[in-house]
């Protein structure tokens, strides 16, 4: 991208950052930060970090804005802000980066030192950050640091290993303003990871060209020396893994003490005991070796898709274990996917290649079709126009990565105001964040302490549930209220950012807002009452009555949240504990406002929901009948397509079968069949004829 270019996106870039401040009612600081944060989780550079600014300034200075622990492995992350106030891009020089990560480096090593610790304040963000470092030295055994800055590198830098601090490797990346921008130009994918196989393994990798088909994908089979593979991981961590694969590991494996055994005791046989790794990418570059068989000297955008645990692994065999690796060789096939397809091919590899591993289907719910339900309601769904206003418009539900931006930006300018005007940036909602509101509003709100990608993972085993019971849940009246629990969320969280109280002792923010909400119906649910959903989507605004609620409230749960028992000192670590949930479910909290007319009896509110799903399994037989009938003109394409993608079950055939002989009086068992390869085949990007397309692709809104 040349530099005009970055200039024009930085001053886009400024509009999302002041935006993002003004919605969360925090310093430009803290939002710069938020916004680098979830994209550099997102990417998989770092875990949910929790925001924790810790700066000392002069001789001896030290500075770190946030942290994450993963404790099975060991990795220790640490985040440090370079935000620059300018309008313009300024420029970020090696010498400028070498002296952010000298000041991370400062602070590990004063944090293990009980003088620099038992001199701070116990409650104050230094003291958290400190804490983590103090409390875990022994366990860590990788700190990963990655610099955020709006400022643009002189020159791009890869991960790279700078010695060690504390006795443990100390791996830096740079998360600049020109990554910034290409990340997010990825949409729902993560950044290409380019591998130089010949640098780091000393020579290119020996491989035996095992499939090709026709330009799609071609497969190759290798065996991965274990220093290599270390290595990689090493420097990397979870962007090598594909995103399936990067969540359930992050949020639920442990390492695999077998494989370690393995390591110590008889590596050499590691290549014959390991089921190996199954691996992705969108090119390689080959050479011929000495002996004049093929090599590979370099992978574009890599992706581990089976095999996360396996890797992750060895480097804490050699890391923790000190495990001797020159003799350790893994098994691998890597599938070289045409870059056109790389989207639609690699999750359905993940998918296929873990279905023998302990990987529920909650792990693939980023590409789950209730996203799809969700996006083409929200693309339907008006909301009631709000106070002042003379029409209403639309809440956008990102499915993927960058759809809102990329819309936003497409057009003439009138069409790009048209629709800003149609879908107001304060009228978004994406996965994370409609996780974050569901989870609070369904009382787990220690879940949604534990950041994105473990809410995540909790809402995901909730929705495969209800949709394996009934897809027809996921309507427009389940989307309304969705809505309304996101304006709920939103608003209190503004609350408490404008709050008085909360200024004069910033954090912990997000904790005091879903703890808030969760308590208040958690109190309603034990008088058989619940907030009413639909006067907050007809308004779309929190009304007043309850706001004047959260307002009493949040001050008094937040002084629960803060005042831990005597043993935790980390109050980011007690909020995700049930125990901190149970403390807080238990206590009595008072507020004066009147919330009558504001709330409906649970038992209503049911019957609604029921109805909802009622109408919704109604109008989808009528859908589905004018799909048939339209079937009727030509029903090979459909027989053929569905072939070609093991969509055709016996009885899905027999159903086609029926319809070229002109006969639609399907029997339920053939009708429910079809009905379903229909709607695979609407996934998997079948093109719909006529009439068939029109019914299925019709918006419902109810």
């Amino acid at each position: 991208m040349s530099n005009p270019d970055l200039d024009e996106t930085f001053s886009a870039f400024w509009n999302d950052l002041l935006f993002e401040a003004e919605v969360s009612a925090e310093p430009q600081g803290r939002a710069f930060f938020q916004l680098y944060s979830r994209l550099a989780t997102q990417n998989g550079d770092c875990l949910d970090l929790a925001y924790a600014p810790a700066h000392r300034e002069g001789r001896g200075g030290y500075q770190i804005d946030g942290y994450a622990l993963e404790t099975e492995r060991g990795d220790l992350y640490l985040a440090i802000s370079d935000f620059r106030p300018g309008r313009q891009l300024e420029t970020l020089n090696a010498a400028q980066i070498d002296a952010l990560f000298e000041r991370v480096r400062r602070f590990c090593e004063l944090a293990v030192q009980p003088a620099f610790i038992n001199g701070l304040e116990e409650t104050s963000p230094t003291f958290e950050a400190a804490w983590i470092v103090h409390s875990h030295r022994s366990a860590i055994r990788r700190i990963r640091v990655i610099a955020l800055s709006n400022a643009r590198l002189s020159t791009r830098r890869k991960p790279e290993m700078m010695g060690e601090v504390l006795g443990v490797p100390f791996v830096c990346s740079v998360l600049d303003f020109a990554r910034y921008v290409d990340i997010s130009a990825a949409h729902g994918g993560a950044e290409p990871i380019e591998i130089n196989v010949a640098e780091l393994n000393g020579a290119p990798l020996p491989c035996l060209p095992a499939h090709d088909v026709g330009g799609d994908h071609a497969s190759y089979l290798m065996a991965v020396p274990g220093r290599l593979l270390a290595d990689i991981y090493g420097l990397y961590g979870a962007r090598l893994l594909e995103q399936n694969v990067r969540t359930f590991l992050q949020a639920k494996t442990k390492v695999n003490s077998g494989i370690i055994r393995t390591l110590e005791t008889v590596p050499e046989m590691f290549f014959a005991y390991n089921n190996g790794l199954t691996a992705t990418a969108s090119g390689i570059t080959t050479s011929k070796l000495p002996d004049g068989t093929l090599g590979i000297a370099a992978i574009e955008n890599l992706q581990i898709v089976n095999g996360g645990q396996t890797t992750a692994s060895i480097l804490y065999a050699s890391d923790q274990r000190k495990a001797d690796l020159s003799g350790v060789f893994v098994q691998m096939k890597l599938s070289v996917v045409n870059p056109d397809r790389l989207e639609e091919i690699v999750p359905k590899i993940s998918r296929f290649a873990n279905t023998q591993n302990k990987v529920s289907e909650a792990d693939f719910f980023a590409s789950h079709p209730v996203h799809l339900v969700l996006e083409k309601i929200s693309r339907g769904q008006t909301a009631p126009a709000k106070p002042g206003s003379l029409s209403g418009s639309k809440w956008f539900y990102e499915r993927a990565r960058g759809q809102y931006r990329d819309r936003l930006a497409y057009g003439t300018p009138a069409e790009r105001r048209r629709f800003e005007l149609e879908f107001p940036r304060d009228q978004f909602i994406d996965k994370t964040e409609l996780a974050k509101v569901e989870i609070t509003f369904d009382c787990r709100p220690h879940i949604v302490s534990r950041h994105g990608q473990k809410c995540f993972l909790e809402f995901a085993e909730t929705i495969g549930k209800v949709w394996a019971s009934s897809e027809a849940t996921f309507n427009a009246h389940w989307f309304r209220r969705a809505i309304a629990k996101a304006i709920a969320f939103n608003s209190t969280d503004k609350m408490v950012g404008t709050s008085a109280w909360y200024k004069e002792d910033r954090g912990y923010k997000v904790q005091i807002v879903t703890y808030t909400i969760a308590w208040l119906v958690h109190h309603l649910q034990s008088q058989d009452l619940e907030l009413d959903l639909n006067i907050i989507w007809q308004r779309q605004e929190l009304p007043e009555e309850i706001g004047a609620a959260m307002r009493e409230l949040a001050p008094q749960i937040a002084a629960t949240l803060k005042d831990a028992p005597p043993q935790v000192r980390n109050i980011d670590s007690y909020c995700k504990l049930q125990a901190c949930w149970a403390a807080v479910s238990g206590a009595s909290y008072s507020f004066a406002s009147s919330l009558e007319g504001f709330v409906v009896n649970r038992t209503e509110a049911e019957r609604e929901r029921k109805q909802a799903i009622a109408a919704k399994r109604t109008d989808k037989d009528i859908d589905i009948d004018r799909a048939i009938v339209a079937m009727l003109e030509d029903a090979e394409p459909y027989l053929t397509f569905a072939r070609a993608r093991r969509l055709l079950t016996p009885k899905s055939e027999a159903a086609l079968r029926r319809l070229t002989r002109g006969d639609i009086r399907l029997p339920a068992s053939e009708r429910n069949a079809l009905t379903y390869m229909l709607e695979k085949m609407q996934q998997a990007g079948f093109e719909f004829p006529g009439s068939a397309k029109s019914a299925l692709a019709e918006e419902q809104v109810q």
